[in-house]
């Protein structure tokens, strides 16, 4: 059975998602309401069992998908990027939206500061070899876009380096779609006070304070130069074959119900079904009775 995309919103949605989250020319970083819940009909009482719902689906989508390489030698794959500021949500994505998934069919990558032998290769060589394989859902929880983002921010190189990276970014997703993969671009955002509440929360709990870095604090001072970059991300890297989404971020329930339904529609659009027994169903099972 085929399971294509619906046209019809899911369930407590005005309209699609996607469509409804998808970054446009004109919208303007400065002026996004981080609170806001675009699209969804319900409240935060109706996401806990809406959440369980559709990551249902989801997982059952994912294991289509794994399945398909697994019995059919599908090549096609997903890779859902995520960026956004500190504290603005990325790990809680990754636990509470991609953590009901089939982990076998998952590969997880998080970027940090590159290593010796990362910054003396070129800076994509890292992601290249973080991809995920056919079958498989990646998550990059940062990305590539680090060295447009804290690159420019902190001036690690030069103006003329960074600025040629948004058509180097684009050829090179351009080449992963080519090659079967579906990019999932989100760009998660908070506001100030939110990202110094979540802060707060993690100096008050010991079991958080791993979580913790003074220089998230310094990090603040650059909240502008921050903005400005972002706006040039998306601006320059928004495209047809993989647009960027973007998901206020103040209400964890909501972007996690968000990110859940883009995951669902990049693999329903797929057209994945179950692959069919490649044995006597009944065969086997009338041996097994046997047996």
């Amino acid at each position: 059975m085929s399971t294509g995309p619906s046209t019809d919103p899911p369930r407590l949605w005005s309209d699609r998602p996607g469509e409804r989250l998808r970054f446009r020319p004109g919208v303007r970083v400065a002026d996004l309401d981080t609170a806001a819940t675009p699209g969804f009909t319900g409240g935060k009482a109706d996401a806990p069992a809406l959440q369980t719902e559709r990551s249902a689906r989801l997982a059952e989508l994912q294991e289509m998908l794994y399945a398909n390489h697994r019995v059919r030698g599908d090549r096609r794959s997903v890779l859902l990027v995520l960026q956004g500021m500190d504290t603005a949500g990325k790990g809680g994505i990754v636990k509470h939206v991609v953590g009901a998934v089939n982990p076998m069919g998952v590969r997880y990558r998080a970027f940090g500061p590159p290593t010796a032998e990362e910054k003396a290769r070129h800076y994509l060589w890292r992601v290249r070899r973080a991809l995920p394989p056919p079958g498989h859902l990646g998550v990059f929880d940062r990305s590539h876009y680090e060295d447009v983002l804290v690159v420019r921010v902190h001036n690690l190189v030069p103006p003329e380096v960074w600025s040629d990276r948004y058509d180097e970014i684009n050829a090179f997703e351009r080449e992963l779609v080519d090659a079967g993969m579906t990019l999932v671009k989100v760009a998660l955002f908070i506001s100030p006070a939110e990202q110094r509440k979540n802060l707060l929360a993690r100096l008050e709990d010991p079991a958080k304070h791993w979580k913790y870095s003074p220089s998230d604090v310094d990090e603040r001072r650059h909240w502008p130069a921050y903005q400005a970059a972002y706006q040039d991300m998306l601006d320059r890297t928004s495209t047809v074959y993989a647009p960027w989404f973007v998901v206020p971020g103040d209400r964890r329930w909501y972007s996690r119900l968000a990110v859940t339904e883009l995951l669902i529609d990049a693999l329903a659009g797929m057209g994945l079904s179950w692959p069919p027994a490649d044995f006597d169903v009944e065969a086997e099972r009338n041996r097994l009775l046997r047996a």
